[in-house]
């Protein structure tokens, strides 16, 4: 007898649709199979030959925790080239290299977790060096850029599946999980889905992570915004993958449910695809979904929605077609090209933000290089290990020769005296491997475990000189010779033993905490007598026990006094080499792990007094000096003083060669600041405050003078603009414009189009970028550049009408070389929908719909879906609506409103007295049991209405009648 072969399943069949082989697949899969695809870490199928899968693989600037990669600049940095062109270059080439290394290592993902779109709105944000820019419309020009990149150019299968981070208005890593972002609907549909939207509509997003965070109340995790927003905007499955733990947090920190069930199960019904919780094991997961099946809450078609979105991200990779799949062994992984790449990257995120001339420098230039940052290539904790490592210094060394340049790295050389006489010491291990934190890969880099194959840390007469640095607010560390700095591992001993200061909880930093006198009496100076050494990972004293130097137990007292002995402080090593120079490159900035970064927010935008007073010492000893800013954020620094100012973020493995070539002038600068940069902390409303309409935020709305505005960067060259026209049609605007290098230089320069709307019934933009152009031109050159702009662009959110409306009339356009830097202007009057008063006796008002605000927060309705306001605090607020119209004569007569809670909603027209108070007087059952209120009221015409709240009342909507 002849075997025969048995038929190919239709999901394997390549010449079907893939919607026709999932719906197969999902036929062939048992209920429990199903549920078990919705963790992370989705098993093998073996009885149907499917491979397991698991969502996410980080890469914002490069293949992150899985070991050596090519690393680019950090994402602030891309955005600060202006460049779609390089930056879906740069997707492009990381995408190569997930394919590459996962052709070695099966742990390598192919479904990419990046880009992040959230906007840079607060420059105080932890994780700021992570967003693109503070404009939405610049954020989705690079974001798209780089999913393009990361997808892959064939039509049907995709290189890897990129995830957008991190859905919705999540700017704040204090208190992250349990905070709510108080979002009006014109932010919300101006600001901060402009940048999602566009991105997706592109085609290139595979889907999203929700954020940790609450926006008006309500989980981002079982945001409506998901079904409403999101896949209308698309007619692909979008795979929504939740954030680390998040699913847990809903009852854990939130306590937004009572069990985990209903938590999981309304995460599901919301549009959460894939859990991420528990790390690898999916079994609490796969327990929560059957228990929320059993309960009613779920149903099989919940389950079974969810597993499409994700089988359907897995048939664009390929993964049941490695015969069709054209990506399939493919990769390229540090090719020449890709170095090329970083280094061309590192370049054009520089920005050059001051100069008086002293830029370039010359080739015969004696420089001093100082600074925390000379000699760093610092990381930050979505880096891939590097493969190649450049610093300022070594790039200095390199184009200028090291006979030229003098160094001094300006840390304070201190020995650290104990109690008993003797000092602390760094014992010699000759027999230390050179290790590198993260060089071997790990799916969760916060479970690496510090070395413990070190000798701990002793004491002698003589001691060992470190090397301590203030990197602000007191947060030091402390280095020993060899270059490794003091770090705590799990059994408590202090070690010289890391590369660098990270980790989750970073274990390489202390605080020098001030001993009390007998009187109760401490001295503020880290480095006077009699302190204690903070271990702040563990938070814990140091003390010196028989058998090493060790943080203390939970139950140990007597922590070790130490005092601080200067041996050189940085300020005299700066002076020390700074006097003989022709100028001084003062590097300074941030480390991304400490002060600033995932889960901690800055508290200022001063750079921190150490390399304040290491900046000082280089300008009092040589007026010659330049600031090299290499930092995730802006600062506030005074420039007056200074011959020039550079900024970039940490800009990968090409970071240093790539700013001593600008400096020397092989490359023109031409970076822009994609965020303002302020002056001062008291330009910054509060962190938690997400109105950027009403707290004047961004570029968009902010009325101060900056330090740098939003787009600024300077350049070698000089360029001019010239031939503006505009012609609109066919709901488009035309505009062009001509550039020409008026310069000596070959160089690049970026034409900024922003349109303001002249005369607007509302609060509008004071200027709004419309689109960009980054182009290169020799001396002399010209080049016209043509943008097209969809009338659209011109709308904004009407919150009278629950839409998007172009208003007539004029609209300013303007060219230039930065949102301030205007080189030609033109007006334009555009035909649109007149606007119109409020019809509130046919349709009332939705409370959060309001014009404008005080002391109001916007709420959940419920948890599905709605918005409520609220005092803040239940204290007091004030809410405005314009224009509403209550009819001809005295067409109102009644109104009424829908409330939870208790308290008062005080009525008045135009500022006038008070027409008509209504009080909930008894608290409601709970905060979604909503009742209503009636109240005679007069009233007719159009009136601007004002609503006062008193107390911890949840207004949703109030009704007109007549």
């Amino acid at each position: 007898m002849t075997a025969h072969t048995p038929p190919t399943p239709p999901f394997r069949d390549p010449q079907l649709p893939f919607a026709k082989r999932i719906d197969d697949l999902l036929s062939r899969l048992t209920p429990e199979e199903k549920v078990s695809f919705l963790h992370q870490f989705a098993p093998a199928v073996e009885r149907l030959g499917i491979a397991a899968f698991r969502t996410g693989q980080e890469a914002l600037h490069g293949v992150a925790w899985m070991g050596p990669a090519t690393v680019f600049p950090q994402a602030v940095g891309l955005g600060a080239t202006w460049n779609t062109d390089l930056v879906r270059r740069i997707g492009e080439a990381v995408s190569k290299e997930v394919r590459a290394m996962r052709a070695r290592d099966e742990r390598v993902g192919l479904n990419v977790w990046s880009p992040t779109v959230n906007l840079l709105r607060h420059p105080l944000w932890g994780r700021n060096e992570e967003g693109y820019s503070e404009d939405p419309r610049l954020t989705s020009a690079i974001a798209t850029a780089y999913t393009h990149g990361l997808r892959g150019d064939h039509p049907t299968y995709w290189r890897t599946a990129p995830v957008l981070k991190h859905w919705l208005a999540h700017n704040n890593e204090t208190g992250r999980d349990v905070t709510s972002s108080s979002v009006r609907p014109r932010v919300l549909h101006e600001y901060d889905l402009r940048a999602f939207r566009a991105t997706v509509e592109a085609g290139a997003v595979a889907g999203v992570m929700p954020a940790y965070n609450l926006v008006n109340g309500r989980p981002n995790h079982v945001s409506p915004y998901l079904r409403e927003q999101l896949r209308a905007w698309t007619d692909e499955e979008l795979l929504v993958c939740s954030d680390a733990g998040a699913p847990s947090n809903l009852v854990d920190s939130e306590h937004y449910f009572d069990t985990h069930e209903e938590a999981t199960a309304a995460a599901l019904v919301a549009g959460v695809d894939s859990f991420t919780d528990h790390g690898t094991d999916g079994s609490k997961i796969v327990a929560r979904v059957e228990g929320a099946l059993e309960q009613g809450l779920l149903t099989p078609a919940d389950v079974d929605a969810a597993v499409r979105r994700q089988l359907s991200v897995r048939f664009r990779l390929g993964e049941f077609d490695p015969h069709y799949d054209p990506y399939a062994g493919t990769g390229e992984f540090d090719s020449p090209a890709h170095r090329t790449l970083a280094g061309e990257a590192a370049e054009q995120a520089i920005v050059l933000l001051r100069n008086d001339g002293v830029l370039p420098l010359a080739a015969d230039t004696r420089i001093a290089v100082v600074g925390l940052l000379a000699d760093e290539c610092k990381l930050d904790w979505y880096s891939g290990t590097l493969l190649h490592r450049s610093t300022p210094l070594e790039g200095l060394y390199e184009r200028f020769g090291a006979e030229r340049v003098e160094f001094a790295e300006g840390v304070d050389r201190v020995l650290l005296k104990t109690s008993a006489g003797t000092f602390l010491k760094v014992p010699t291990a000759p027999e230390a491997t050179d290790e590198v934190r993260g060089a071997e890969g790990a799916l969760d880099p916060a479970l690496l475990a510090g070395r413990t194959d070190l000798p701990p840390l002793t004491t002698d007469a003589t001691g060992t000189e470190l090397a301590l640095v203030d990197w602000g607010e007191g947060v030091l560390t402390l280095r020993a010779p060899d270059g490794r700095y003091l770090s705590v591992a799990e059994d408590g001993y202090l070690r010289a033993s890391a590369d660098q200061p990270g980790g989750w909880v970073v274990q390489e930093t202390f605080r020098l905490v001030p001993r009390a006198d007998a009187d109760g009496n401490t001295s503020g100076n880290t480095q006077g007598n009699g302190h204690l050494l903070l271990h702040l990972g563990t938070g814990r004293h140091v003390r010196v026990a028989a058998d090493g130097v060790r943080v203390a137990g939970p139950d140990e007292e007597n922590p070790e006094v130490v005092e601080v002995i200067v041996v050189e402080s940085g300020e005299d090593a700066v002076t020390r080499v700074t006097a003989g120079a022709d100028v001084v490159v003062v590097v300074a900035g941030n480390d991304p792990h400490i002060n600033g970064r995932e889960t901690e927010d800055r508290t200022t935008l001063r750079l921190p007094a150490h390399q304040e007073r290491l900046l000082a010492a280089a300008r009092a000893a040589n007026a010659r000096t330049v600031l090299a800013l290499v930092s995730a954020y802006p600062y506030a620094v005074e420039p007056g003083p200074l011959s020039a100012v550079l900024w970039t973020a940490h800009g990968g493995q090409a970071a240093g060669t790539a700013l001593a070539r600008v400096l020397a002038g092989d490359v023109s600068p031409a970076g822009r600041l994609p965020q303002t940069w302020y002056a001062a902390d008291a330009d910054l409303p509060d962190l938690l405050d997400y109105d950027v309409i009403g707290a004047r935020q961004t570029y968009l709305y902010f009325e101060g003078t900056p330090l740098f505005p939003f787009g600024h960067g300077l350049s070698y060259a000089s360029f001019s603009y010239a031939d503006l026209a505009v012609r609109v049609e066919e709901g488009t605007a035309h505009v062009s414009c001509t550039v020409t290098n008026t310069g000596e230089l070959t160089a690049d320069e970026v034409a900024q189009l922003y349109t303001r709307a002249v005369d607007p019934s509302v609060t509008r933009p004071r200027r709004e970028l419309l689109d960009h152009r980054r182009v290169t031109l020799a001396p002399g050159a010209s080049a016209e550049l043509s943008f097209d702009v969809p009338l659209s662009a011109f709308a904004f959110w009407d919150v009278a009408q629950g839409r998007w409306r172009l208003e007539s009339g004029p609209y300013d356009l303007l060219v230039g070389a930065s949102s301030t830097d205007v080189r030609l202007r033109t007006t334009v009057t555009l035909e649109g929908e007149p606007s119109a008063p409020r019809p509130v006796r046919l349709r009332g008002l939705e409370a959060a719909d309001f014009d404008e605000q005080s002391g109001v927060e916007i709420v959940d309705r419920t948890k599905v879906s709605g918005d409520a306001v609220t005092p803040v605090a239940g204290g007091t607020g004030e809410l405005v609506y314009r224009a509403c119209d209550f009819g001809t004569g005295t067409g109102t007569t009644g109104v009424t409103v829908t409330a939870a809670g208790s308290g008062t909603v005080e009525l008045s027209l135009d500022g006038g007295p008070v027409l008509a108070t209504l009080t909930v007087a008894a608290p409601t059952p709970g905060p979604y049991d909503y009742l209503t209120v009636d109240a005679a009221l007069t009233a007719g015409g159009v009136h601007d209405l004002r609503l006062g709240l008193r107390g911890p009342l949840r207004l949703a909507h109030v009704g007109f009648s007549g």
